[in-house]
Parts: structure tokens; C-alpha cells; sequence
């Protein structure tokens, strides 16, 4: 149906960081290291912190959207590292890597056609694919918003 498929190409336009958006690639580029744990005067989080809450709410709403087994870390402590820095070195990396993945994964889920969007995925109390996916991509963007803003407060964006 051509309806269906411009419905996936804009979510995945979305899901990508499409529009009016810096990508999550751009937010993550070039972070020094030494940037990656402080928290700046006035900001509630570190660039490391907004980093793995993003890849653990993604994981989290990627997880639910395709497996009826499994279980939601605890809200909202289950969702922020313990840190404000990346607790050993390689973390930010390996951090960063898992989100591209789940991000990828969520894509192929919205691409599929034998996804339907709109269907109650069963194990839930409503939600559809859509919905997961717009979920995904307005939470990604919320917080990239709010990496940029932390990265102008260090003085490490252009």
C-alpha cells in the first residue's frame, strides 16, 4: 500500500533525525573526553549521562516493541547510569555503538513490511509499533536538544 510506505519513509526520516534536528551522529562527534562526565554549572546532567539514558530508554521501547518476555529496568532509576562520567574507559564508546545498533534495529522494524504499525502489540496495554517509534524519536531528539545545549555550556560545540 503507497500509503504505508510513505508513513514508514517518514518515520524513518524521523527515526534517523530528520527535519529540523542534529542527528544523534552530530551531537556524539568529536566529544572530548574529558567533556564526557561534567556536569555544567546550572545543567542537571553530564554529556554521558543524557548518552546512556538515551541508549537504555531506546533499548528499553526497542525491547518491549519486539519481545513479550521482556522487563523494563525500574523507572526512573533503571534509566540513568549511576555516574556522571563514563565509569571505564571504552564505556562512552561502547555506549554509543549499542545505541546506533538499537536505532538500526527500531528502523528494520518500521521498514518491514509485514510490521503492521498499527496493531496492539499484544503483550502491551495499547501501544503499536507507531507509537513505539514516534516514542523513540521524540526522546532521541529531546535529549539531543539537550546535549547540544550541554556541550555549548563546556564549550565544545562549534
Amino acid at each position: 500500500m503507497e500509503k504505508d510506505k510513505a508513513l514508514r519513509e517518514h518515520l524513518l526520516y524521523l527515526l534517523k533525525g530528520g527535519g529540523a534536528h542534529v542527528d544523534f551522529e552530530a551531537a556524539v562527534k568529536d566529544v572530548p573526553a574529558a567533556a564526557r562526565g561534567e556536569r555544567p554549572r546550572g545543567a542537571p546532567h553530564s554529556l554521558w549521562e543524557l548518552v546512556e539514558h538515551m541508549r537504555i530508554a531506546q533499548w528499553d521501547i526497542l525491547e518491549f516493541s519486539r519481545n513479550p518476555q521482556h522487563v523494563s529496568p525500574d523507572f526512573p532509576r533503571g534509566y540513568w547510569p549511576n555516574s556522571a562520567a563514563p565509569p571505564k574507559d571504552g564505556a562512552w564508546s561502547r555506549s554509543i555503538q549499542a545505541f546506533r545498533s538499537d536505532l538500526e534495529a527500531m528502523c528494520n522494524l518500521v521498514a518491514d513490511s509485514a510490521t503492521d504499525l498499527f496493531a496492539r502489540i499484544p503483550h502491551g496495554e495499547g501501544q503499536t509499533i507507531l507509537r513505539e517509534a514516534l516514542l523513540v524519536a521524540d526522546h532521541n531528539a529531546y535529549h539531543i536538544g539537550q546535549m547540544l545545549l550541554v556541550r555549548r555550556l563546556l564549550g565544545v560545540w562549534q
